[in-house]
């Protein structure tokens, strides 16, 4: 560790020249902690002649954000500097929601903390509630305002008010924090159409069309049915704008060093309202490069690791999570490899695994999965993954091709057959999702849909009232319950989207609201059912019947120090080798107390483990977590998973 330059500690001391010692001492200590990351993040991205200004206004806004930071928000911040790996901790656990749709507004959220810890939630994703446009806004996602709370929802007192009500009850908040672009009608885009040069050239902008069609050679389109091309011409701008998601989101220049401050400068204002962790949505795409696809290149990471060093040095509580649905090489990337190695955002979500679960439980079979999740490197010990089944997104395949040739399948056939499975139209498919953004060019198609209209539960109860057999029923929750032992027992923190712990299906009335009728995504956005949630500790009902499942999962596993994320989760063995049997997918975690092996039946039917691979690890005569039960193999010499069933095994030595 090198000492910042000295200009930079005496801009710190004019900043803070009226705190006490001790706290302008503290300062100085993670100036120089963080000063390299800064340094080298600002230095990959800017050019030289930059980089000293702009690393003078960073450290005067990290020290005015450092003065006006709460006391109580302090202490956070010594917590989490003495426990770095707090987030690691086997008792996360994350839930997802829109703030309205589960209790109507912020106000609302704070009746309804008693539920989430009931659940054990320690870690709460609300969902865009920054300002957007008027209108259709992409879910939240084209800000308007990055420091106004949704009136609708409450005001910026209300969230930090909430933020501190949620801490107290030991539940992290996490918030959006949109990267890539603003709303058109956001402050710098009017004032850059109204001819401020300093704001035009926060965006790309382009006087006609040459520009844009070199970019477009090697673009792909993310919304092609409603937002073709990734460039739009505005009347009042003279130009062509850089819109990559819709004709009313533009994206803002990262190449320009006064967007990296404005940026900055926004991540402190929130961390000081009490957000905990910010979620760097469409990180991906902020960094142009001709004749690329504008995506997950190297300017990134290095815009991230800086960003973060700024955070560190003025309130290294929070941390940053990285939203970054990529392809599996990819991935590993956001949470730092070679030189930003553990120094850019703390977790990532663990896409790969997400669309591993679907095609598991699709084909029944886990050889794929097992081969790719093999194949995704280590992640840095200081960082760790989001796991999840659903999210409020649609599901995209990325299935690497390599990944499929490995084990014998097209990966272009295998991504055509999910979305044939999860929309319903392949034969026998249960499953009730929509299709997202067919593009007839490529055949890309995504899908919609909640986790228990996915897995088919719709059409079970229509069974079960057709035949009153309610053995379909059975096999969906069996279904989501696998699902859920996969992502909370993978380490890292697992997410419940809301209504998943009920078994919440589509919304059939999800067209019926204003700006929703062209996103078939709102369908597994339903608005929480809490008639249905008064009914959760109720065995004889299915809802209780499914929270009981997920709520189990969830204590049992904040029981298990195996679970704790800095140890990393790894396939024991390829089921290519013929070891084990390809309907159960073997996941292993060596811990320093004992391993912990995982075992998930991805199939309906019973299906058998190797004996001799319990012994191997010294397992024979564990307990399986879950049940409590001694495991010994059978007569034939293996132990035996229920439909969909799950083992948690330990050692009792």
């Amino acid at each position: 560790m090198s000492a910042a330059p000295t200009e930079l500690h005496a801009i710190a001391a004019e900043e803070l020249a009226g705190e006490p010692e001790h706290r302008r001492d503290l300062f100085g200590l993670r100036l120089d902690r963080w000063w390299e990351d800064l340094h080298a993040g600002l230095t990959a991205v800017y050019p030289a002649d930059a980089v000293p200004a702009l690393e003078r206004r960073l450290v005067r806004t990290a020290a005015r954000a450092y003065r006006e930071r709460d006391p109580e928000l302090r202490r956070l911040d010594v917590q989490r500097t003495l426990d770095p790996a707090w987030f690691h901790d086997e008792h996360m656990l994350g839930y997802a929601a829109y703030a309205e749709r589960f209790a109507g507004d912020l106000a609302g959220i704070k009746g309804r903390i008693s539920y989430l810890s009931e659940l054990g939630v320690t870690y709460l994703h609300l969902m865009p509630l920054l300002q957007p446009r008027d209108g259709d806004s992409d879910g939240g996602y084209a800000v308007a305002d990055y420091r106004t709370v949704r009136p609708d929802l409450g005001t910026t007192e209300d969230l930090r008010g909430l933020a501190a009500e949620l801490r107290r009850a030991g539940i992290s908040l996490v918030v959006d924090l949109v990267l890539n672009h603003v709303a058109a009608e956001h402050e710098w885009a009017v004032k850059a159409r109204n001819g401020d040069q300093k704001y035009r050239d926060y965006f790309y902008v382009y006087p006609d069309r040459i520009g844009p069609d070199a970019y477009e050679q090697t673009l792909p389109e993310v919304f092609p049915d409603f937002a073709p091309g990734s460039f739009s011409f505005d009347e009042q701008l003279g130009g062509w704008v850089w819109t990559t998601f819709n004709t009313w989101q533009w994206d803002v220049n990262w190449s320009n060093p006064d967007v990296f401050a404005e940026y900055a400068d926004i991540i402190l204002f929130l961390a000081n309202l009490g957000v905990e962790v910010l979620r760097l949505d469409a990180i991906a795409f902020v960094w142009k490069r001709l004749g690329t696809n504008c995506q997950n290149q190297p300017e990134v990471h290095a815009i991230t690791q800086a960003l973060r060093a700024v955070a560190r040095i003025a309130c290294p509580a929070v941390l940053f999570k990285a939203e970054a649905i990529v392809a599996p090489q990819d991935l590993v990337h956001y949470l730092g490899q070679g030189a930003h190695h553990g120094k850019v955002s703390d977790i990532a979500y663990h896409n790969s695994l997400m669309v591993q679960v679907w095609s598991m439980l699709a084909t029944r079979d886990v050889r794929l999965a097992a081969h790719a999740l093999r194949a995704i490197p280590p992640v840095p010990a200081s960082a760790t993954w989001v796991t999840y089944v659903r999210c409020h997104d649609d599901i995209g395949w990325a299935i690497d091709a390599a990944d499929a040739a490995a084990v014998g399948l097209s990966g272009f056939d295998h991504q055509r057959f999910l979305s044939d499975w999860y929309s319903g139209v392949y034969p026998g498919s249960p499953a009730r999702g929509l299709v997202f953004q067919e593009n007839p060019d490529t055949g890309d198609r995504r899908i919609s849909g909640t986790a228990a209209s996915l897995l088919g539960l719709e059409h079970a109860l229509d069974t079960a009232q057709r035949t009153g057999r309610t053995e379909e029923i059975d096999l969906v929750v069996g279904r989501l319950y696998v699902a859920y032992a996969i992502a909370m027992g993978w380490g890292g923190i697992p997410v419940l989207w809301m209504g998943d712990e009920l078994g919440l299906t589509n919304d059939v009335d999800w067209a019926g609201e204003p700006g929703h009728s062209d996103d078939n995504r709102w369908a597994h956005r339903p608005r929480m059912n809490w008639s249905l949630a008064n009914q959760r500790r109720d065995p004889a009902t299915l809802v209780g019947r499914i929270y009981a499942s997920v709520r189990h999962l969830a204590q049992v596993r904040a029981s298990l120090p195996h679970l704790e994320s800095t140890v990393a989760a790894e396939v024991l063995e390829d089921p290519l080798t013929g070891r084990s049997d390809p309907g159960v997918l073997p996941v292993l975690r060596r811990h320093p107390l004992g391993p912990l092996l995982e075992l998930f039946n991805v199939t309906e039917q019973w299906k058998p483990f190797p004996g001799a691979r319990l012994a191997e690890l010294g397992l024979v005569g564990g307990v399986d977590a879950l049940s409590g039960a001694t495991i010994h193999p059978g007569p034939d010499g293996n132990v035996w998973l229920h439909p969909y069933g799950v083992l948690w095994i330990t050692s009792t030595s």
